[in-house]
């Protein structure tokens, strides 16, 4: 696709300009690269400061962001703190298995441990979607619970505030994900706040 392209050289570019600046890195899809649209004003208040560098491309699933991972996408990079979340776009249908997601999911995170041994990388659940519970939620569920046991405290940290972006009968509020799925500000509010103390204590 020609547009994941240019944000693939896009990527490319910034990571290497950022350099040794960049003091942490957020790696993901359409939820993280979303962080220069509805999430701008919350980045430029906890990430610009920190050099952060946004490696998220709309549409992304764990194979894509391994391979941008083994071509370009950490070329220069050498943050304190890496913050991946990915894996929502491989649970649609019958697409991949929950095994399967979290074997790509933990791919990533020992792709990440080669190439960057220095630094911590901080893994968040995938956050629920669909404004009900659903079995789609309940696959992701699934993925949460076998990938969270990729955290060690030291090197991998768990950072589970997923359970935040509900209500309480198990709802997602539209204030937080208008369609269920992608953030509005206040979600990416939401989402800076909780992941604050474990970033800080990261840097």
């Amino acid at each position: 696709d020609e547009g994941w392209q240019r944000r693939h050289a896009t990527i490319n570019t910034n990571a290497a300009a950022a350099g040794d600046a960049a003091k942490v890195i957020f790696i993901g899809d359409s939820i993280t690269q979303g962080w220069e649209g509805e999430g701008r004003e919350v980045w430029a208040r906890y990430y610009a400061p920190r050099k952060a560098v946004n490696l998220g491309i709309g549409g992304d699933r764990t194979q894509h962001v391994l391979w941008r991972l083994e071509n370009g996408n950490l070329r220069g990079l050498n943050p304190k703190a890496a913050v991946l979340m990915i894996g929502t776009n491989n649970s649609n249908g019958e697409d991949n298995t929950v095994d399967q997601i979290a074997d790509g999911i933990r791919a990533i995170v020992g792709r990440l441990r080669d190439a960057l041994p220095s630094t911590k990388v901080l893994l968040l659940p995938i956050f629920p979607r669909s404004e009900n519970p659903s079995p789609q939620r309940g696959k992701i569920n699934q993925v949460n619970q076998i990938i969270q046991k990729l955290a060690d405290g030291q090197n991998v940290v768990w950072a589970d505030f997923g359970h935040r972006f509900l209500n309480d009968d198990g709802t997602i509020p539209r204030s937080l994900m208008p369609d269920f799925l992608h953030l509005s500000p206040a979600g990416y509010a939401l989402w800076a706040e909780s992941l604050e103390p474990q970033l800080a204590a990261a840097l």
